[in-house]
């Protein structure tokens, strides 16, 4: 085994490193967002929200994360530069980056799932529990905001850990849109030194270490929260 490639490559397996939490970070954040909204209209919407967030469920979870990413990258991002003034915009040089199409396509799947998981919880909250607010004059925001969703976090927690750690898993797809995050440095730095199993020696130590903190963080959460059945 030869490690010794590490002193030369740091720097670009830290801008990797940092690659690999901002599209964690990005996308489990706004598409947490977008799955209670999701859940919500699944469980209390009207017929039309009902079936929307249904179908958009259904077609983010039904298809390969892959194949989503490489029909925003290789079909929107295509189409982008037509649209005018596009380029000389503010926002082009985020959005002609493989970064934004994987932000994007890692968030709109990440809240597919999601939004099932709060769905189930959501209707495992006890009726009796939201009886209970409305008695006492609770509108249905505030009945929302106290203890509908509250409660439902606290039955879903476990297994929001478990997304959370799956969508970590699901970030080397980025280095097929030319991201450079952990990966795709294993990657570079195989082609260059010819070094097979060492550069994915590392990467796999990074993402074990990663997965042990999440995995820590929600137990804190959960000692801190224990789920009443």
């Amino acid at each position: 085994m030869d490690f010794s490639w590490i002193a030369n490559y740091w720097p670009l397996l830290l801008t990797g490193a940092w690659q690999t939490l901002a599209l964690l970070v990005i996308s489990v954040s706004l598409g947490f967002l977008m799955a209670i909204g999701l859940a919500f209209a699944q469980v209390s919407g009207g017929p039309f929200l009902r079936y929307a967030a249904r179908g958009y469920s259904t077609f983010f979870r039904g298809t390969p994360l892959l194949i989503q990413l490489w029909l925003l990258y290789y079909g929107v991002g295509s189409l982008l530069p037509m649209i005018p003034g596009i380029r000389q915009s503010l926002f082009w040089p985020i959005l002609r980056e493989g970064f934004f199409f994987a932000a994007v396509s890692f968030t709109l799947n990440y809240a597919a799932y999601e939004s099932e998981v709060l769905r189930g919880a959501l209707l495992a909250v006890p009726k009796g529990e939201l009886e209970a607010g409305r008695a006492f004059g609770m509108g249905r925001f505030t009945l929302v905001r106290r203890v509908w969703l509250p409660r439902a976090l606290r039955i879903a927690l476990p297994t929001i850990a478990g997304e959370v750690v799956m969508q970590l898993k699901a970030t080397p797809l980025a280095f097929t849109v030319t991201v450079m995050d952990l990966y795709a440095v294993a990657y570079k730095v195989r082609q260059d030194t010819l070094l097979v199993y060492e550069p994915l020696i590392v990467v796999t130590v990074f993402y074990l270490v990663l997965t042990a903190i999440i995995a820590r963080c929600f137990r804190i959460v959960e000692a801190q929260v224990p789920v009443r059945r």
